[in-house]
């Protein structure tokens, strides 16, 4: 390879001259001899296969860059921001969103879930009605709660039945629902709001209580209510009622009073979380009773009543009677004056 390149070197310029002679002429051949160039000075039949393929693929890239840069841009609305990158992005948040919205959907219409709170036999509820007339006596460890909703919702219904049945009793006349959807606002008004409060309070007290347990512990309480309702609707004593609200009602607010209690640490959160479920158990009782009738039947007249006012009513007067009056403190004065 030296003394070729030596060789090449050592040409003077008129060998050279005589070269490109032969070649404007065309009357001879170049021939090249491949075996005095550099390996470096070119490339293999190989390489220029590969440098033509990737010419090919950049002018099939080059065509189609200008619509794909058109489908981007028209989907993300963003001039500038080209390529498969952005595309992508948007594909995996579209489909992420996609997911947890199904899942949310999924989760709330489904029946299933809701299925564990209502599955109970009729056993279970009638021995845990009785059970919430029996006040317990250990609360040095955690009374358990029933986690159902079956029972709870059933005496719900219940008292709206009772409260039906007391208002049919007085003579109130059901007018287009008002009766019917009053009771159902109060007693489910009472259940769920009331169990909520009490819930927020537990919480402020660290009460280990759950929502699903304060409702179900609020619902069983009703039972004693129903009670004294149906009696007290059909036989209208008042010494029987406070008689049947001290011992019946109150024997359903003392055992969630002692559940609560077993549930709480402290003596002022217990007083606290105890005072405010006797007092709202208790009041609802007597509302019920004594203030329930008047509010609905008050409710009625104000939905019956005719929306235009009475016109007015022009009464006759008797005008002589004053003309005399003024006649006759005339005359006095003008005799005063005379004197």
């Amino acid at each position: 390879m030296a003394s070729s390149a030596g060789g090449h070197r050592g040409l003077t310029a008129a060998e050279w001259g005589g070269f490109e002679d032969n070649i404007q002429t065309g009357s001879g051949a170049a021939v090249i001899d491949m075996e005095n160039m550099d390996d470096t000075s070119g490339s293999s039949f190989e390489d220029m296969g590969e440098i033509q393929q990737r010419m090919k693929e950049d002018e099939e890239e080059a065509d189609g860059a200008p619509e794909d840069a058109e489908d981007d841009g028209a989907f993300l609305g963003m001039k500038g921001f080209k390529g498969q990158l952005g595309r992508q992005v948007a594909d995996e948040m579209w489909q992420a969103g996609k997911r947890q919205a199904s899942k949310a959907f999924n989760l709330y219409a489904n029946i299933d879930i809701l299925r564990p709170y209502f599955d109970v036999e009729p056993v279970q509820v009638r021995n845990r009605l009785l059970e919430s007339m029996i006040p317990v006596r250990m609360i040095s460890f955690p009374q358990k709660i029933a986690g159902e909703l079956y029972g709870p919702l059933m005496l719900v219904f219940t008292m709206v039945a009772i409260l039906l049945h007391g208002m049919k009793s007085s003579g109130t006349v059901i007018r287009e629902g008002t009766l019917m959807g009053t009771a159902i606002g109060t007693c489910f008004g009472y259940w769920l709001g009331v169990s909520s409060f009490i819930y927020f309070v537990a919480y402020l007290c660290n009460a280990q209580i759950t929502m699903l347990q304060t409702l179900s512990l609020l619902g069983y309480g009703l039972f004693g209510h129903c009670i004294v309702l149906f009696i007290t609707y059909n036989i209208h004593f008042h010494s029987l009622f406070y008689m049947f609200w001290l011992c019946v009602g109150g024997l359903s607010t003392l055992r969630m009073v002692a559940v609560l209690l077993s549930r709480t640490v402290g003596s002022t959160q217990r007083l606290v979380v105890c005072g405010t479920v006797a007092a709202l158990h208790m009041l609802f009782l007597l509302y019920l009773h004594f203030a329930y009738h008047k509010v609905v039947e008050g409710l009625l007249d104000t939905f019956d009543a005719p929306n235009v006012p009475p016109p007015f009513q022009r009464v006759p007067r008797d005008l002589s009677v004053g003309t005399n009056a003024i006649l006759n403190a005339t005359v006095q004065i003008l005799t005063g004056h005379a004197r």
